[in-house]
């Protein structure tokens, strides 16, 4: 197979909001309501191809919010300890090459398309078949064996415990928060999520927990327990964020670990809460050593840090902001962001996209929709996006205003038309519209070539996928 026959074959699998027999599902896997999910299709096919996912050693990180910029911390920390880092990461952005990543470079298409041809060779052996994301995990973890990483940061896709990636055996486990995503908001919603993501601790493990876990604390040591973990690090406990003070272009930070105490951070990324999301992967990067970092060498792993979609500034005059919060938490943090760190200088316009599962008006209120000069509801091109005429009508009933466009790029090109130069333009509620807009974002235009940002964005690159 060529790259794009892999692509092809990539989407001739089940996604996540399909069932195996390929009609739509009544609702999406949640947590506490996980019928017909199963590890069983990634373990048969990995076994098949001699258990490439047990030649390294493995961090995984599962969480709400965070795991995608803890994953891309600890990633960058531990390659310039001089370790071969992999990384496994969803959803993409512009390109499926992003996922599968050795020392900070994406999977090259031809080695795509070969291990997905050998994938398509094995799956005829095995007695389960595999979905899509089973099918790019796979590709992951083989790619990784290959070319010899020393040590693979595997994010989860969805909640943790019936996860493709949750056949591997790590030495860390990273649980960065527990949030109102996958979960239909039922009474124990919290404990149930929790329960999920606990459901990837193994044996002999460090578990890192990155925020306090109060009353969902002993659900996590019940499973420590059961599987004999190692330990648990939870912050605010045994690490913090000690001083976190906006700098010119990011924040200066100093981190307390169990090893001692890290100064003088600088990290060139906004947001106050990336602060605790470095000190999460900091402390998850020193337990998989059981040693203190030099602190040098987490400044030097900062210098040139970029977090996709993670309030990336991605023009100037007028300013252009692309933030992938997806729910109420997510979208607080982005609106402390923009009043902590932003002056406003001139009119704030927000584009927003969201997917089903979400409450429109919970988020907008969460924006601080109100506090916005003009707002443009549009719809990610997903098949579960919500429709922008809900949004509206939503945004009504909070007594907002908004324009709607249906077309992401369209309601890009149309804030940007309005904007002055002092004017700033969120574009936020959905990494995958964030994916639909990145390019054109960045190129101020109808976007990059496919020589100039990598291989074509074929429609498929942003499909969902089982786990996410």
């Amino acid at each position: 197979m060529d790259f794009r026959q892999a692509i092809e074959y990539l989407d001739r699998h089940t996604n996540f909001d399909v069932n195996k027999s390929g009609s739509a599902r009544s609702h999406m896997p949640t947590a506490g309501q996980t019928e017909g999910l199963s590890l069983g299709p990634i373990q048969q096919l990995l076994s098949a191809l001699g258990d490439p996912h047990l030649a390294y050693r493995v961090i995984h990180v599962t969480g709400t919010n965070g795991k995608g910029s803890t994953t891309r911390f600890a990633s960058e920390i531990i390659a310039k300890t001089g370790l071969s880092v992999g990384t496994f990461t969803s959803p993409n952005l512009e390109h499926i090459n992003e996922r599968i990543m050795w020392d900070g470079a994406m999977i090259p298409n031809d080695d795509f398309a070969r291990v997905m041809t050998l994938l398509a060779d094995v799956e005829s052996l095995v007695a389960q078949r595999p979905g899509r994301f089973d099918l790019l995990a796979a590709a992951a973890f083989v790619w990784f064996a290959e070319v010899g990483v020393e040590v693979a940061i595997v994010e989860v896709g969805m909640l943790g415990r019936f996860d493709s990636t949750n056949v591997v055996e790590p030495d860390v486990v990273v649980i960065t928060n527990i949030g109102k995503d996958h979960t239909d908001g039922a009474d124990g919603w919290r404990a149930a999520i929790a329960k999920e993501k606990a459901g990837i601790i193994k044996s002999d493990c460090r578990v890192i927990l990155g925020e306090p876990f109060d009353d969902l604390r002993s659900i996590i040591d019940e499973e420590v327990r059961e599987v004999g973990a190692e330990s648990v690090w939870e912050a605010g406990n045994d690490f913090e964020v000690v001083e976190n003070r906006v700098a010119f272009g990011g924040r200066a930070l100093d981190i307390r670990t169990p090893h001692g105490v890290h100064e003088d951070i600088f990290l060139p990324v906004h947001g106050a809460h990336q602060g605790d999301n470095l000190a999460t992967a900091i402390a998850a990067v020193e337990a998989f050593f059981d040693r203190a970092l030099e602190t040098d060498i987490i400044n030097h792993a900062l210098e040139d840090i970029e977090l996709p979609g993670r309030f990336e500034v991605v023009a100037r005059q007028p300013t252009v902001i692309l933030d992938g919060a997806h729910n109420r938490e997510g979208a607080t943090v982005a609106k402390e962001t923009l009043d902590a760190e932003f002056t406003r200088l001139g009119s704030w316009i927000l584009v927003v996209g969201m997917l089903s599962g979400k409450d429109p008006a919970e988020i907008l209120r969460a924006f601080g929709a109100e506090d916005f000069d003009a707002v443009i509801v549009t719809q990610p091109s997903w098949s579960r996006a919500i429709p922008v005429q809900d949004i509206a009508e939503a945004a009504a009933s909070i007594d907002v205003e908004v324009e709607i466009i249906a077309d992401p790029v369209e309601a890009l090109s149309r804030a940007r038309s309005v904007a002055g130069a002092d004017d700033l333009v969120l574009v936020a509620g959905s990494l995958y519209l964030i994916g639909d807009v990145r390019r054109t974002a960045r190129s101020g235009s109808a976007g990059l070539s496919a020589d100039e940002g990598g291989h074509d964005r074929f429609e498929s690159d942003t499909q969902p996928n089982p786990g996410f």
